[in-house]
Formats: structure tokens, sequence, C-alpha cells
């Protein structure tokens, strides 16, 4: 399964590295409206959304759509996965950024 840099939507990448040390790894992903970003891995991060829009989330315990507000802060300690497309009108960004 790939991680969130590698996954994409359509063949299409959707994250960036804005910085890779031997600490973080932090990624800026940017997803206009009706793009998602293929099933995928997240090692433990935390993520902070720079524009937020309405999403739809695959994940284990289910199909859910959320709305994900501007400077909306998340973390997980743990792996994970899932699968998103944004279903709302407007293009969200957010950075994640990985622990080493």
């Amino acid at each position: 399964m790939p991680d969130p840099l590698e996954a994409g939507w359509n063949n299409e990448a959707v994250c960036e590295v804005v910085e890779d040390n031997a600490k973080i790894r932090v990624l800026k992903c940017t997803f206009a409206p009706g793009v998602g970003h293929e099933k995928h891995y997240h090692n433990p991060h935390f993520g902070y959304t720079l524009a937020g829009s309405q999403f739809r989330i695959k994940d284990t315990t289910g199909i859910r759509e959320v709305n994900v507000p501007t400077d909306y802060s998340f973390s997980k300690e743990a792996i994970s996965t899932h699968e998103v497309l944004n279903i709302g009108d407007s293009t969200a960004v957010f950075l994640i950024i990985e622990y080493k």
C-alpha cells in the first residue's frame, strides 16, 4: 500500500514534500473539488488544514462525510489507512507532519 506521497488520484500526485530531515517529513497535499487520495497508509503524524472543504472518507470504520474546517488540526499516534474524496466546492490544502 502506498504512503501519502506515493498515493495520488487518477495517476496524478496530490502531495509534495515541503521538508524532509532526520526528524520529520512535511507534506503539502492539495485537493480540488472532485479530487481525492487513493487508499494509502499514514505513519504517526500531525496534520493541519490550511484550507478546508467537505470530504467523503473511507477507512476501517466505514464511509462517512465530514466538513473539514480551515485551521483544523488532527493527529494519529498509530499507523492508519484511508481513502478520501473532496466532495465540497472549494480546494482543500493540508500539511501532514510525519514523525521519523
